[in-house]
């Protein structure tokens, strides 16, 4: 691991996944890693149970790690890795709060309760980021907005506090190329900075599963009353 992100979700995440992976970084660990790996989500459970785990097993194949779970647990990283630089990735804490209210929030209640059981994987996933985010980081008090922007502002103190200077860049996806390149020591490509994970897709995504799964059921039994009628009536 040669870079470790101690920036929360929706700080740019991943277009800095994106950026490291372009730069040489990669493959770059995110959230989006641990979804689709059954294996990670149940890895990520045990250590919140047990506070054992695994680092190099965990991330054999990747150079980097962005965004939760890994922002929760940087400092542990950043300590079994030595020589790993350590971004914190930071915006205005008032628009951080908004964007994630509403977008990444509402994958907590996006599958319907028979879809998390029925697909034990997502069942285990979001309980996985209950236990690091909204139940554990937040403390359950994620939409009390002052609460949740002074979570935002005392981790961002307590990565500036005990990071040693030397080993942190404090980035704003905005600034770009130069200053992510300057601390990396790397050359900036000639290619414009990456800028994913859009506002309004990320809610498109929540919305139309939180409606598929809930509705799915009521299609499935029309589908069968339909196919009861018509072999009754042939």
């Amino acid at each position: 691991m040669q870079v470790v992100g101690a920036g929360l979700g929706r700080t740019g995440t991943l277009s800095l996944k994106q950026a490291l992976e372009d730069l040489g970084f990669g493959p770059c660990y995110h959230m989006q890693e641990v979804m689709r790996r059954p294996s990670h989500v149940r890895r990520w459970l045990d250590y919140a149970e047990t506070g054992d785990a695994q680092w190099d097993e965990l991330f054999d194949s990747f150079e980097s790690g962005v965004d939760y779970p890994v922002a929760n647990v940087w400092s542990e990283l950043a300590e079994h890795y030595p020589e790993a630089k350590v971004i914190l990735t930071v915006r205005d804490p008032e628009r951080w709060w908004e964007s994630t209210n509403s977008t990444i929030y509402g994958f907590r209640t996006a599958f319907a309760p028979w879809f998390r059981t029925a697909v034990p994987h997502i069942g285990r996933f979001v309980n996985m980021v209950d236990k690091y985010v909204w139940e554990g980081l937040f403390g359950g008090r994620f939409t009390e907005r002052d609460h949740a922007i002074a979570v935002f502002n005392e981790h961002a103190d307590h990565v500036r506090a005990t990071c040693p200077p030397e080993r942190l860049l404090e980035f704003e996806v905005a600034q770009g190329w130069e200053p992510l390149c300057l601390f990396l020591d790397v050359p900036v490509p000639d290619k414009p900075f990456p800028h994913l994970n859009d506002t309004a897709e990320t809610k498109r995504i929540v919305t139309s599963m939180y409606y598929f799964t809930r509705a799915l059921p009521f299609v499935a039994a029309a589908a069968v009353a339909g196919a009861v009628i018509s072999s009754s009536a042939s």
